[in-house]
Order: structure tokens, then C-alpha cells, then sequence
């Protein structure tokens, strides 16, 4: 794996890993993951101790949003890429304690072919998850706990009381003018909880600093 730079987010912990491609005449390549340079390179410490358990592909049209997950029983952090078109991660720190609770923010990750590198986003156990997309895009996911129906809950994108101060305007922007028009959202989504009323439910203290 060409290993070109780790980087954090506006929200501590969350991370971006940065990989580059060999291009030709033909096209590129890239190697995306290598588990020697995932446990051994000490700018990847942080998933020193993660297993992948479960790999997931998803695919969504032009104005979907989705999110914001959570697990617990087991945690599931989620390292995440894309494949083609265009997606925007967002992730919302719902660790109680943190300095950053409640606080969300996002990162643009489009897939260009014609870019030098390509790159994953980190999003540990701790913070709620989702992403939304400007066009029809692919997305692929690394999971570090597989799925647990009845160990998993939401904070809706539309609560009132999540802090974007930490987003980038113009994607703040972007995300508030597509969440207002699209028909394209689960209801389960659309209703999910404020950081309050989550805060305020037991399952809650599973997420502490």
C-alpha cells in the first residue's frame, strides 16, 4: 500500500488515510488495503488492535441522505470509500464526555480517476454515521463488528440541536439545501433521534469518552 498521509478531521479521532495510485498510459493502480501496513505502519496505530469482520457495498442516487448510525453490542467502526461519483461523510461525535459532543462535521470525498491518490475515511465507534451525495455514486465500507439488529439507533440529520459549527461552510451548505427537498431518506432516518433524546436514553452510556 503507497501510504501517502493520515490526517485528522475537524473532530479528533475521526481520520483520513490517504493512499496513492501507479497511473500509466492505461490507466492506474492501486493497491487499497494491505493488513501488514494496517497493523505494522506506525502512522496506522490507530487500527492496530481493529479486525474486519464485514464488508459492505452501497449504492445511492444524486440527493440521498443517509445516517447518522450508530452500534453498539457489538461496536462497529467504519472505513470508508468511494468508489464512483460523489460522496460527502458525516459523522457526529456522540461520545459522552467529549469535548466535541454533539458537535458533527463532514469530509468531501469524491472518486476522481484521474486524481494521484484516493483515500478512506476513518469513522470509529463513538460517533453516529451517515453521508449524503451530489450524484449517483458507490460507496464500499469496512466494518470492525458485524451487524446487530437491537444494538443499533440513529440521530436524525434533521435534529435541531446538532452543532455544525466544525462543518466546512459551503458542504454545511450543500448538505442543508439537499436534506430540505429529497423525498430520498428512510423514515427511520427522518426520525431519528435529537443528541438529546439520545442523550437522555440508557443505551446512551454505552458511548463514553
Amino acid at each position: 500500500m503507497k501510504l501517502i498521509e493520515v490526517k485528522e478531521t475537524a473532530i479528533p479521532g475521526v481520520k483520513v488515510v490517504r493512499y496513492g495510485r501507479f497511473a500509466d498510459a492505461r490507466g492506474f493502480f492501486s493497491e487499497s488495503y494491505r493488513r501488514s501496513d494496517f497493523k505494522e505502519d506506525p502512522r496506522l496505530s490507530f487500527l492496530n488492535d481493529i479486525e474486519i469482520y464485514q464488508v459492505n457495498e452501497s449504492y445511492s442516487h444524486a440527493k440521498v441522505v443517509r445516517g447518522l448510525h450508530f452500534q453498539w453490542n457489538p461496536y462497529m467502526g467504519k472505513l470508508v470509500r468511494t468508489l464512483r461519483g460523489r460522496m460527502v461523510d458525516i459523522f457526529l461525535d456522540i461520545r459522552k464526555g467529549s469535548k466535541t459532543f454533539g458537535k458533527a462535521s463532514m469530509y468531501d470525498m469524491p472518486a476522481d480517476t484521474s486524481a494521484e491518490f484516493a483515500e478512506w475515511i476513518w469513522v470509529p465507534p463513538g460517533f453516529a454515521h451517515g453521508n449524503y451525495f451530489s450524484e449517483d455514486s458507490q460507496i464500499e465500507y469496512f466494518c470492525s463488528g458485524s451487524y446487530s439488529p437491537g444494538c443499533e439507533a440513529g440521530i436524525s440529520p434533521f435534529a435541531e440541536d446538532i452543532d455544525w459549527s466544525l462543518c466546512p461552510e459551503p458542504l454545511r451548505e450543500e448538505f442543508l439545501k439537499i436534506r430540505s427537498g429529497t423525498p430520498l431518506m428512510t423514515d427511520k432516518d427522518r426520525n431519528g433521534f435529537t443528541v438529546g433524546g439520545w442523550s437522555k436514553d440508557s443505551r446512551s452510556d454505552n458511548f463514553k469518552q
